[in-house]
């Protein structure tokens, strides 16, 4: 397995190994001690998948408490994939970082808790998996703007669709720092 790191801390690209041949492929997307030896140790609890189509884009998304570390990947098409450091007291609060996700290149992010998540589908469909470090909390449910400019995400499609929730998220310095996850002492 290889690892790239992405220019917020703890946000990491994973390329699992692909055993393939004519009758397709196999590859591993999850074991403990493997995930552990590249520093992903916290406990999943939940698992998820989204399906969407070309456009659609979902986020920008975090809760607060009940923060959720999340491993994403793509089944089958393709994602613009962003996480958002809004960590308050981090050096690198407001920064980003997107990678391209899809069946094909069969990445990984590890998106630790304390960020915010998205992402845009760039395929006609999507299949779009989560392995989450905490339930879903509605009541700890927050979002950022995806179009916010202080941040400046650089989604590649314009047109997006999106939720009346996500439509309606404020910019980033207009959430109360109090709302905002803080950052660990061993970050």
């Amino acid at each position: 397995m290889k690892v790239i790191e992405t220019k917020l801390p703890g946000v990491i690209i994973v390329e699992p190994k692909v055993f393939g041949d004519v009758r397709g492929f196999f590859l591993e997307t999850w074991q403990k001690s493997r995930y552990e030896a590249i520093g992903i140790s916290e406990q999943f609890v939940q698992d998820n998948v989204s399906f969407s189509t070309r456009g659609v884009l979902r986020g920008i998304h975090y809760q607060n408490p009940h923060a959720q570390g999340k491993l994403v990947s793509v089944i089958q098409g393709e994602v613009f994939d962003v996480a958002v450091d809004i960590r308050v007291g981090s050096p690198s609060f407001g920064l980003w970082a997107g990678v391209l996700l899809s069946g094909e290149n069969h990445r990984q992010l590890w998106i630790p808790p304390g960020f915010a998540h998205g992402f845009c589908v760039v395929s006609e469909t999507v299949y779009f998996s989560y392995k989450c470090t905490d339930v879903y909390t509605p009541a700890a449910e927050g979002g950022i703007s995806w179009n916010d400019p202080d941040i400046g995400i650089e989604w590649p499609i314009a047109d997006v669709e999106l939720s009346g929730k996500d439509r309606e998220y404020p910019r980033l310095r207009d959430i109360p720092t109090e709302c905002l996850p803080k950052i660990s002492s061993d970050a």
